[in-house]
């Protein structure tokens, strides 16, 4: 194969997709152009702040494209404009139509967060956690028009651990996602890198998190809540009602009493104890409504009068 240089496009939007924007730009191969998403109010005064991938590529100097769709024809121009040689896919947000994935030479890539064709879709860190996987990964593989369909490049496993939340399996995986890309293109541009069709079987899909995963149903095993607290943390973050209102929860651990699912049974030196529908939860680190996120301890010197339950 050619040894020239490839002409790559970057496509992502998150802090995710970070680590392997930055491992492009210290390689060798340019990067031409990056397409991420438009900027997007964030915080109280709703300042428009644009995404983690573009503040990058604007300290790099690099061109940014945020096309509202990558279907309109402008941005489709905009992208032929730039001759691609290969497009690099990392959460970028948007699908990518039959034209743009027929327009590089070398096709179109993408780094997903899990082992394909296990969680499929858009929340895979998540939903590993909330099923108890013991193995996650990353996979390298060419993009078609199927949702995370394309047959596999390469793979980087990651063991969990019972304690890991979201916040820690997104970073940890964005960094192997890097290290996936940084050690595959070399090979792929030697043509020693083959793609293989994704399995038939152990498909899962990895659907969006909606507000009922993120209700704590304490009618449910104390282990399932567990998992579910620890897979929300830091975002969006599993939650109760307390008094009406929105009590957070980001750390826990296995307890020993019984009761009434939803009732608090105990204190403890680290946190608040509370009956499940199968054994209890003690809360360790939570957010009530309106204050910061703490050690329940903390909160709980606080509290001369507990409620009897969630």
């Amino acid at each position: 194969m050619s040894t020239d240089p490839w002409r790559v496009v970057f496509m992502g939007t998150p802090e995710f997709a970070v680590p392997c924007l930055e491992r492009l730009l210290a390689g060798t191969d340019p990067v031409v152009g990056v397409f991420t998403q438009p900027d997007k109010p964030v915080g109280r005064g709703l300042k428009q702040t644009a995404s983690p991938v573009k503040q990058v590529a604007m300290q790099r100097g690099i061109p940014v494209f945020q096309p509202l769709r990558l279907r309109e024809a402008e941005a489709v121009t905009a992208l032929r404009l730039l001759q691609p040689d290969l497009i690099v896919v990392v959460a970028y947000g948007q699908i990518l139509s039959p034209e743009v994935l027929a327009m590089p030479a070398q096709g179109c890539l993408n780094i997903h967060a899990s082992l394909l064709p296990r969680w499929r879709g858009a929340a895979p860190i998540q939903r590993a956690l909330l099923a108890g996987d013991t193995l996650s990964g990353v996979t390298l593989m060419q993009m078609e028009a199927g949702l995370d369909t394309g047959p596999l490049l390469n793979q980087r496993h990651l063991p969990l651990t019972p304690d890991q939340t979201g916040g820690e399996l997104h970073d940890q995986l964005a960094q192997e996602g890097a290290t996936l890309l940084q050690e595959s293109l070399p090979l792929l541009q030697a043509g020693t890198l083959r793609a293989t069709p994704q399995a038939a079987e152990g498909v899962t899909y990895a659907a969006k998190i909606t507000a009922r995963d993120e209700r704590i149903d304490w009618q449910q095993p104390a282990q399932q809540i567990r998992r579910q607290i620890l897979a929300l943390n830091p975002w969006p973050a599993a939650h109760t009602l307390l008094d009406g209102k929105p009590f957070k929860i980001f750390r826990c651990r296995l307890g020993t009493g019984t009761g009434q699912a939803g009732t608090l049974i105990a204190r403890q030196a680290d946190g608040l104890e509370v009956a499940c529908g199968q054994d209890s939860l003690v809360l360790t680190e939570v957010q009530p409504a309106g204050k910061r996120r703490m050690a329940a301890a903390d909160w709980l010197r606080g509290q001369a009068i507990l409620p009897e339950g969630f």
